[in-house]
């Protein structure tokens, strides 16, 4: 049977989604459907994943620190007979009291090497080969393409998605330069454009000189591509990389004030949109409603 699993977290959603996988292993025959909803932080956002508990309904699970996000999310789950489990609570209760010995009812099952284990391997492996545009012969492979120019967190994003098993490529923008590989062929592959503030990436940039020790000369002379730091450079480049997402009607995130991980989820979020058929429906409903 299929089960909708609905995992929410104030985080990266990393404990929640393993802690669920382990317990759904024990059950043969059942076909998990995972919709994770990463750093759910405000009440605005807890409303949103309520369209989708109730367009599909399972189990909740979640790991919500703020009472009053944990409050709501099981009024309204109890509301609606939707089990509703906070998975640390019983783990901490247990810890706290330290005694007895540990019931263990089968131990390893989330550590077996199965597809989800190689396909994770196998994504890291695709992030490496294709970093910074590399072997663009074979980027059309992705799942996920991030564009953005120079130090916008595309490589770390990638990584983050990789360990989701998603197969993930970046493709650096530089207005100077040919582009790497032929956007009008990226049709089936999610193609996501990243961009920032352009006062925030020139202290990115700056730090990075630094840190290399690559930072101004004498005589105002950089040895990191001239203007590599210059405000005027980096706003032309950002006006460049927007025009381009716009031309093709990519989906593009903000990661001004956004950590990699809350990047990474974000792509994830329209990774899952994209694949899952009953996502897709729901949201359709939604915006259609709002």
């Amino acid at each position: 049977m299929r089960l909708h699993l609905h995992l929410i977290s104030d985080s990266t959603g990393d404990t929640v989604t393993s802690v669920t996988r382990a317990a759904v292993s024990q059950f043969d025959g059942v076909t998990p459907v995972e919709h994770v909803w990463f750093f759910i932080r405000t009440e605005a956002q807890l409303e949103r994943v309520f369209n989708f508990v109730d367009a599909l309904p399972g189990i909740v699970v979640f790991t919500l620190v703020e009472p009053h996000l944990r409050d709501r999310l099981v009024l309204h789950c109890g509301q609606r007979g939707v089990p509703c489990v906070p998975v640390l609570d019983g783990l901490i209760d247990t810890v706290s009291h330290v005694v007895g010995a540990t019931a263990r009812q089968q131990a390893g099952r989330k550590h077996v090497l199965d597809e989800g284990y190689f396909s994770r391997i196998e994504a890291m492996n695709f992030v490496m080969r294709h970093d910074d545009g590399q072997q663009p012969d074979k980027i059309y492979e992705a799942d996920v393409i991030v564009l953005g120019v120079s130090r916008t967190s595309k490589t770390p994003t990638c990584m983050y998605l990789a360990n989701r098993g998603i197969k993930a490529a970046n493709i650096p923008l530089v207005p100077e330069r040919p582009p790497l590989v032929d956007f009008s062929k990226l049709k089936a592959n999610l193609v996501v454009g990243l961009s920032i503030q352009a006062d925030q990436l020139v202290q990115i940039r700056l730090n990075r000189q630094r840190m290399l020790g690559m930072d101004r000369l004498g005589g105002g002379v950089n040895r990191f591509g001239g203007d590599y730091a210059e405000l005027d450079r980096v706003r032309e480049e950002l006006r460049f990389a927007r025009r381009l997402y716009s031309e093709h009607g990519w989906p593009v995130i903000d990661v001004t004030r956004r950590s990699v991980e809350e990047t990474a989820a974000a792509i994830y979020q329209l990774y899952q949109e994209r694949r899952n058929p009953d996502l897709r429906t729901v949201l359709v409903g939604d915006e259609e409603s709002s």
